[in-house]
């Protein structure tokens, strides 16, 4: 054999060169050498693997690729390989295996292709559709081989079964440290932890007076936005100190936003309590593409560890449960009247806009004007298109809370709004304060910008010039916080009640309802949800509707309206109403005294308030309950007496003859009275008196004809 053609026994890695698996139909397609270390810190710090890893590139030369043909992959250097969404390289590895441009894929272990099965078993079928085989530090491999890819399924689970013990052992010795008490938590703005890990308020006082005004204001208003608001009237920021980036450490004050307070109101930190795993990993809310998505804030029943007085406090746990209970109700029922707004008071009739809500349906009532206004719900015609629940005159209710709302401002007396005005005071106090630590936090930095300047040295120009402008930049600060604290000076202090003023105050409850008239209606509106926070109406009977008024306190009362309806025989209690119009018209009262009797006693009509003539005289004559005079008038005896008109057609005469017969004394006055209620006469039936009646006829009278 010619030396020159023998073969040379060129390994690495145990394999021969001359390696059987390998292929021309491998040999003119490209290698690729895939690299990837798995945080920033081993590419810093372990550069012996990367070193290592790049050197495949002489395997890949050893087993007949040339250089200018093995290309190395190296995008995903500090990426995890627990999927490939935020990894480039391997996607771009994947596609042009697909493509059929890739003959061979080195990587150092398989670990480093892919921890999870998923995207191993894509890249292994992949390779055994289009030829491709892969190496690693063990050996080469065909994926169309049984063995090679029953090997290489079990190097996927055995790296996936790695990733898996990993997270494990790190999990496990988090939580280690975290029963112990050692786990060092990110703390929030307020919080220190000092060198020996002992962790303290932070010393800065405008700091921790900012937050403690957070959590008295929402103690005192109970709403995060309201919070919101009263810091941006005030123009008062919020701290916020920096936990990341280059800037860790400093401290920025921010314009007040919801998000902010929110954070702060459910940090169970300033409280004194360490907490472990308020927010969890849920895998199904994951985004690809976002590796910080996917955890899910867990109810506080739900939360792995809880050790209270752990922190210095801001607050009470007590408190904070009680701020956590306030958050969940504000939650709750923005969730359900996020579509039902009370929206701005407007001008209309109507007191309750925005305020009333159905009792059987729950949907906000809509206010219709024709004529007087009403409440009306079209709810359910929206959302499942049948008819309307309510609607109801508005006057009739309105009427019902305006007097509940004079009631209860009875008990207000002139020592709870002297305690409005202490508390107002004192919140003033604070802010005083506050400004003035702003203030001298702004002439600090003033200062401190000033001696950096000065200490610089004039030659150096580029950085006097930026200290200079560092300097400008704090001075127009200092004089923006100077404006903001002067405006706040200006602004009306609280003052004690003067003795007259007091003397009204006192008359108040009285007072207002004379002045209620005066009032605009948008006015009156404002009064109203001054105190009230839902009305919710039910309508029990066609003339009856059940008012439930809820307070800002959270209490409610239940109330009884009773609008106007059309028909009278639909009204509540009406068998009682019968029974007693009727008792009255046997008293013989008229249906003037009837109607006042009833109202008195609380009846009404269909259609007012009151009961009205009109509607007892109706009733009357529908159930033929006749007055005493129409009855007597009409009658022909009474209790066996003949009436004029009894006696008229008794002889057979026109009841004018009989009257003049009365008035001429032809009948015997003594035989002669009247009805005690009726007036009219009544005449006894006396045989000669009829007798004697019939002697004063003309001989030839005819009964019936007209004298």
């Amino acid at each position: 054999m010619n030396p020159k053609q023998a073969p040379q026994p060129n390994t690495l890695d145990g394999l021969p060169a001359s390696h059987h698996k390998v292929q021309a139909s491998h040999l003119s397609r490209l290698a690729y050498i895939y690299i990837r270390q798995s945080t920033a810190k081993q590419v810093r710090h372990n550069q012996e693997s990367q070193r290592y890893q790049r050197q495949l590139s002489e395997r890949a030369q050893a087993l007949g690729w040339p250089a200018e043909r093995v290309r190395i992959i190296d995008s995903d250097l500090a990426q995890s390989a627990k999927d490939s969404v935020e990894r480039s390289g391997f996607q771009r590895l994947v596609a042009e295996v697909s493509l059929g441009h890739v003959g061979i894929v080195f990587a150092y272990e398989v670990s480093r292709l892919a921890r999870n099965n998923s995207d191993w078993y894509q890249l292994l079928d992949l390779a055994a559709v289009f030829d491709t085989l892969l190496a690693d530090s063990d050996g080469l491999y065909h994926p169309r081989l049984y063995n090679d890819r029953l090997l290489l399924g079990l190097k996927g689970n055995m790296s996936e079964a790695e990733l898996h013990l990993l997270r494990q052992r790190l999990e496990a010795g988090r939580l280690s440290q975290v029963k112990r008490g050692v786990y060092r938590q990110r703390l929030p703005t307020g919080l220190l932890r000092q060198a020996d890990g002992q962790v303290v308020k932070d010393p800065d006082v405008q700091v921790r007076q900012a937050l403690e005004l957070i959590f008295r204001q929402f103690e005192q208003l109970g709403s995060c936005r309201q919070v919101r608001r009263y810091f941006r009237r005030e123009k008062l920021l919020i701290p916020r100190r920096q936990t990341t980036s280059l800037q860790a450490g400093a401290l920025h004050w921010r314009v007040a936003s919801d998000a902010a307070i929110n954070d702060i109101l459910h940090n169970p930190a300033y409280a004194g309590a360490f907490v472990y795993g308020r927010s969890q990993l849920e895998p199904s809310k994951r985004r690809p593409g976002q590796p910080a998505s996917g955890r899910v804030k867990k109810a506080m029943a739900e939360w792995q560890y809880v050790q209270p007085d752990r922190y210095p406090a801001y607050i009470s746990w007590a408190q904070y449960l009680k701020n956590q209970e306030t958050l969940t109700r504000n939650a709750m029922r923005f969730e359900e009247n996020k579509q039902q707004a009370q929206g701005a008071p407007r001008a209309g009739a109507a007191l309750l806009q925005g305020l009333v809500t159905c009792g059987g349906c729950g949907h906000r009532l809509q206010v219709r004007y024709k004529g007087k206004h009403r409440y009306a719900c079209h709810g359910l015609t929206r959302t499942v298109d049948i008819g309307s629940c309510l609607s109801l005159p508005g006057p009739s209710i309105d009427k019902v809370v305006i007097q509940a709302f004079f009631e209860a401002l009875q008990p207000a007396q002139l020592d709870a709004l002297e305690a409005i005005l202490a508390a107002q005071g004192r919140e003033r106090q604070q802010l005083e304060q506050q400004w003035q630590a702003r203030l001298q936090g702004a002439t600090y930095q003033v200062h401190l910008a000033e001696r950096q300047y000065n200490a610089v040295d004039p030659d150096n120009r580029l950085v006097a010039a930026a200290l200079e402008q560092r300097w400008e930049l704090a001075l127009r600060q200092q004089r923006e916080v100077q404006v903001d604290y002067e405006s706040f000076q200006h602004q009306a202090s609280t003052r004690q009640v003067a003795p007259e003023l007091r003397r009204q105050f006192q008359t108040i409850s009285k007072t207002l309802p004379e002045l209620w008239p005066q009032l605009s209606h948008v006015q009156q509106k404002e009064l109203l949800r001054s105190l009230i926070e839902q009305v919710i109406l039910k309508r029990l009977s066609p003339d009856q509707v059940e008012v439930k008024i809820v307070w800002i306190s959270g209490h409610y009362s239940l109330l009884l309206a009773r609008p106007p309806i059309l028909c009278q025989a639909k009204m509540s209690g009406r068998e009682q109403f019968l029974t007693r119009l009727k008792q009255l018209w046997q008293e013989g009262l008229s249906d003037e005294q009837i109607a006042g009797c009833l109202s008195k006693e609380g009846f009404r009509s269909a259609r007012s308030e009151q009961v009205v003539p009109l509607t007892v005289q109706r009733i009357r004559l529908k159930q033929g309950w006749y007055m005493a005079l129409a009855r007597s008038r009409n009658a022909l005896e009474i209790d066996g007496l003949f009436t004029v008109r009894g006696l008229a057609a008794h002889i057979g005469v026109e009841q004018t003859w009989v009257y003049q017969r009365i008035y001429r004394g032809v009948i015997d006055p003594e035989l002669v009275q009247r009805h005690p209620q009726g007036q009219v006469y009544l005449i006894q039936k006396d045989p000669a008196m009829l007798e004697k009646l019939r002697h004063c006829l003309p001989k030839n009278f005819i009964p019936g004809e007209v004298l």
